[in-house]
């Protein structure tokens, strides 16, 4: 059987923060719910908002990601993104090897995760 304990000088928990995003104004969070969500490779996800701020990790393939008004970045597995509430998001494009990602939706009481692709 494997000895479970670190080896020496190494820590046996290791926290990193990959993300501390300041929420641009209070909201009464009342659930968070949890998608895994896959897209096929070299599927473009297209213009969108959200109805509520939208956390997420990417955890396998990547993707372009690109807030409307700011530089595009390629997310890989480990990355974490925010799509704020009601912000364009401009891209949100798999890439070759398509990719899966985790997505976290801050809702209210009584809200629904809802998408909008405006025209």
């Amino acid at each position: 059987m494997p000895d479970p304990s670190p080896e020496v000088g190494q820590a046996p928990v290791v926290r990193s923060t990959l993300l501390d995003q300041v929420l641009p104004s209070l909201q009464a969070l009342h659930r968070v719910e949890i998608r895994r969500i896959t897209l096929a490779p070299d599927f473009a996800g297209g213009l969108h908002l959200h109805n509520g701020p939208v956390f997420g990790s990417i955890e396998s393939g990547s993707a372009i990601y690109r807030i409307d008004g700011e530089d595009p970045t390629i997310l890989r597995p480990g990355d974490v993104f925010y799509e704020p509430a009601h912000v364009r998001i401009a891209r949100f494009d798999a890439r070759h090897d398509g990719v899966t990602f985790l997505g976290y939706f801050l809702l209210e009481a009584d809200q629904e995760a809802e998408l909008e692709f405006p025209g």
